[in-house]
């Protein structure tokens, strides 16, 4: 089984404190979206996208040459419909699905062992009150939010069932999800770097979750830097901002 959490992401080296630089005309600008552009919200859809955001993003994706992306856990339909960012490009599920500006999504078939895994955590759900089951294209989400006393039953539920199924297992702010192997943030941006529009360019990560140490670490392999969004932590990244409101402000400063 292939665990993807904090003891197999990245190294962190040391605890970023340090506010970002300004944006320049040369970066390339990755950003996930819950709990970095989005405050987190008690479900995945309650949360609600700030007035105005939308026309940022897109008016810094102009000025950056169409150089912006969401890289998120979330799936591509879900950020262009639910959340009405269509107009850029987004890696979605970890990596799994991605999709240029107005482009298609390219990502992998479903496997098999999604669906088993999703009635198992539905069982669970169904035993237990306030449990959350999020049904993913590539992903089952278990989030125990509302139930933090049943963190690690959700987390060994899902390691059985990734030993089980073949799939890994990714633990973050209050959720356990279960995936396909192969793909995670940081990979997501070395792809991005390979297309003609992001080619060339300095890539700078904001995220704020363990999930996002992989993206960190791609973007110093790019000799670019990550900003981590929230409360000091250890981490890859160089720069730190305090929360959401903060990532906002230096996004329109820019």
């Amino acid at each position: 089984m292939r665990i993807l959490q904090a003891v197999s992401a990245p190294a962190p080296s040391a605890i970023p404190n340090d506010p970002p630089p300004p944006l320049s005309r040369g970066d390339a600008l990755f950003l996930d979206f819950d709990g970095t552009l989005v405050d987190i919200a008690p479900t995945p859809d309650a949360v609600m996208v700030p007035p105005g955001l939308s026309e940022l993003l897109r008016a810094i994706a102009q000025k950056l040459e169409g150089r912006l992306a969401l890289v998120s856990g979330r799936p591509v339909h879900e950020l262009r419909g639910m959340f009405g960012l269509d107009g850029l490009a987004i890696a979605g599920s970890h990596g799994l699905e991605t999709a240029m500006a107005d482009g298609p999504v390219m990502a992998m078939e479903r496997p098999q062992g999604l669906d088993h895994s999703l009635s198992a955590a539905r069982a669970l759900a169904g035993a237990q009150q306030d449990l959350l089951i999020e049904d993913k294209p590539l992903g089952v989400g278990i989030h125990y939010r509302a139930r933090p006393d049943l963190e690690q039953q959700c987390r060994d539920l899902a390691e059985r069932l990734a030993d089980l199924h073949g799939l890994a297992v990714q633990h973050g702010k209050m959720v356990s999800e279960l995936r396909p192997h192969g793909q995670d943030k940081g990979s997501a941006i070395a792809r991005f770097m390979t297309s003609h529009v992001f080619a060339g360019s300095r890539p700078v990560f904001a995220g704020d979750d363990l999930t996002d140490e992989h993206g960190f670490a791609a973007a110093a392999e790019h000799c670019g830097a990550g900003i981590l969004v929230g409360p000091p932590r250890p981490s890859i990244a160089r720069f730190r901002l305090d929360n959401v409101a903060a990532l906002h402000k230096w996004l329109a400063e820019f």
